[in-house]
């Protein structure tokens, strides 16, 4: 199983929208991810337009995304159990405060930060932020994230977007 993970994508604002390599990656995958901060609900009707969308709504989103998402997300990728939650805290101590949150996970994906993170323990357990396809802030690149899950085994991959 393919997953597209996405978060932070701040739309519609300005003439902000995904660049063509990340909606043919979004497209191409078996499900999309997106870690909260859409925004509008326009923008998660558009990503289903693409394909399975699995999401969570964020601190910025509107009132009828918040109606629309959950806080927290949970997807089983060919027996990889991942939760799926946009804050995840403060950098210092975030591995083993998931960990501690979603002890049957084998990985959480969030938001919030715009810094994209891919972060394992020493038993596999793995937090995995996409960064942003959209709105980089502080991080050097738009960015967002692939994941390949097999047989409960996961692994996830940065993608640096041109």
């Amino acid at each position: 199983m393919n997953l597209a993970i996405i978060s932070d994508t701040h739309m519609p604002r300005g003439d902000r929208r995904l660049a063509d390599e990340c909606v043919a990656r979004l497209q191409q995958a078996d499900v999309i991810v997106h870690a909260g901060d859409l925004i509008a609900l326009e923008v998660l009707n558009d990503l289903k337009r693409l394909g399975r969308v699995v999401a969570v709504h964020g601190n910025q989103d509107d009132p009828a995304v918040r109606a629309a998402l959950p806080e927290v997300a949970r997807l089983d990728a060919d027996g990889a159990q991942i939760a799926i939650v946009h804050d995840a805290g403060p950098a210092r101590g975030r591995l083993r405060r998931m960990r501690a949150r979603f002890p049957d996970a084998d990985a959480v994906i969030f938001g919030h930060s715009h810094i994209p993170l891919n972060e394992a323990d020493d038993d596999g357990f793995a937090i995995f932020n996409p960064g942003s396809p959209t709105e980089r802030r502080r991080a050097p690149h738009r960015t967002m994230g692939i994941a390949h899950a097999q047989d409960g085994l996961l692994t996830f991959e940065l993608v640096v977007l041109g």
